[in-house]
């Protein structure tokens, strides 16, 4: 019995000790935007170069391996081309690295060209404006776009 009581206790207790942590977290509005106390120094070396040269970026999960020229190369063998580029104020928002843009006009890859070009799982190429785009499919993160392949 007593050992049942013990997970019961340490049951109750670890969610309570978890929920807990938070209060330790600086309250803010002291004018320090970061968070931290004027004299505590010990993390002050360069990040910015943290994820360079590793080759890997939180949206870069795939290495794709077709050229532009393979693509354009696939759509005009199967004339899938003179789309229109999209307007200049939209086309500045779709970017690597970002979600599609919320009501840009995407349409999947003809199934015709679809069939040649790389799959990697979980993600999809779709055809925005004149660009092929390969974009994650439960995120919409765009993570590469092969421009005028379709123009």
């Amino acid at each position: 019995m007593s050992k049942k009581l013990t997970v019961i206790i340490l049951t109750a207790l670890i969610p309570l000790v978890l929920g807990a942590t938070p209060v330790n977290a600086d309250p803010g509005g002291n004018g320090n935007e970061n968070g931290q106390k004027q004299h505590d120094h010990k993390d002050k070396g360069n990040k910015g170069n943290q994820n360079k040269g590793n080759g890997h970026d939180d949206y870069d999960d795939v290495s794709v391996t077709i050229t532009f020229n393979q693509a354009r190369g696939m759509a005009v063998n199967y004339g899938i081309i003179g789309y229109k580029p999209l307007p200049p104020g939209i086309a500045k928002n779709l970017a690597r690295g970002k979600p599609l843009p919320p009501g840009i006009a995407k349409k999947r890859v003809p199934v015709t060209m679809l069939n040649g070009l790389p799959h990697y799982p979980g993600y999809e190429w779709y055809t925005v404006g004149d660009d092929l785009v390969l974009v994650a499919v439960t995120t919409l993160i765009v993570n590469t776009i092969l421009q005028g392949v379709f123009n």
